[in-house]
């Protein structure tokens, strides 16, 4: 099944010589307008945020943008979008199988999936009686467990905070008979899913042949964006903006979390790069009530224009500080 080309450039709003800056900026700007928490029509935010999340999760790896810029160099062509031939084998869904899989509910689309997700069919079928190959010859007879299969799933911070159940569709596709099967169930999103996470679905795997049981799907957590925090297991991390002086003298400043805003205080002399800690802030672990820790990072933001008067005191503090940086 061919997938519709997406042109990420368009959706982030940036040119196609956009800078690493450029992209990161766009998205957090679109992010904040169509967060599903803040903004007014949640529907229609909700699919917009996913679109911005695959375009930023391609554009921002130096090696998938990379992969997308020479896979659409021609997509605008007469005659439509034309993949590469040798995509198809490079690990799409269901690539190197008899069988088609196309994801619906994970947030991802199929031209994602298709090139740079990991919606795969992997492995060995397990069990008793299934069938051998040696060198292309097949021996028949015996029941088969079907081969498990393997995709992604977007997840939001928030629902990898409190847990979701997220409704989920598999079509599966057979490439010779073009006969296809839609498979409808619900995926349970636990409370602190970490990004990587796999989680298993039993039985919802490719079908078995002769009788054998269905191999199972796991699905792996990709956290979507935030354009407020990252992850890194269960712990939160933020990047906070401040003055010099309030790095100097030290602040008491307002920063969020996924619980909402706390007051954080700046220690007097914080470094630029230095990072501070609020425990148990963070993401949960497990079952256990346990929860990740919340890093802020400081950054120190110099002032890039400054007044007739601001200058004057900038001088005069060069002039009375006895600070000297260099040895």
């Amino acid at each position: 099944m061919a997938a519709q080309f997406k042109d990420y450039y368009t959706t982030l709003g940036v040119s196609r010589d956009a800078t690493p800056d450029d992209i990161k900026k766009a998205f957090r700007k679109l992010a904040r307008k169509y967060h599903p928490d803040t903004a007014k029509d949640k529907k229609a935010a909700e699919e917009k945020f996913k679109e911005i999340n695959e375009a930023n999760e391609v554009l921002s790896d130096p090696e998938k943008r990379r992969k997308y810029d020479q896979l659409g160099a021609r997509w605008n062509e007469a005659g439509g979008f034309e993949p590469p031939p040798d995509w198809q084998q490079a690990g799409g869904p269901g690539g190197g199988s008899s069988q088609e899989f196309h994801f619906g509910g994970t947030g991802f689309s199929d031209f994602f999936e298709q090139f740079f997700g990991g919606g795969s069919r992997y492995g060995f079928p397990r069990g008793q009686g299934f069938e051998e190959e040696y060198g292309g010859a097949t021996r028949q007879g015996r029941a088969r467990r079907g081969h498990d299969i393997e995709g992604d799933i977007l997840v939001t911070l928030e629902e990898a905070m409190h847990g979701t159940l997220r409704p989920i569709s598999l079509q599966t596709t057979n490439r010779q008979t073009g006969q296809a099967q839609t498979h409808e169930f619900q995926v349970r999103i636990p409370p602190g899913a970490t990004d990587g996470r796999r989680i298993r679905v039993p039985g919802q795997g490719e079908p078995g042949r002769g009788g054998g049981e269905a191999g199972d799907l796991y699905l792996r957590v990709r956290h979507a964006a935030h354009p407020d925090f990252t992850t890194r297991e269960a712990d939160l991390h933020h990047e906070l903006d401040v003055a010099p002086w309030e790095a100097v003298l030290g602040a008491e400043l307002i920063v969020p979390t996924l619980d909402g805003s706390i007051k954080l205080r700046v220690p007097a002399g914080t470094a630029d790069g230095q990072q501070l800690r609020v425990r148990g802030k963070g993401l949960p672990k497990g079952k256990t009530g346990e929860r990740g820790d919340f890093f802020v990072t400081i950054n120190v933001v110099l002032p890039t224009q400054v007044s007739e008067a601001e200058r004057k005191l900038w001088e005069q503090l060069r002039a009375t500080s006895t600070f000297q940086p260099r040895a």
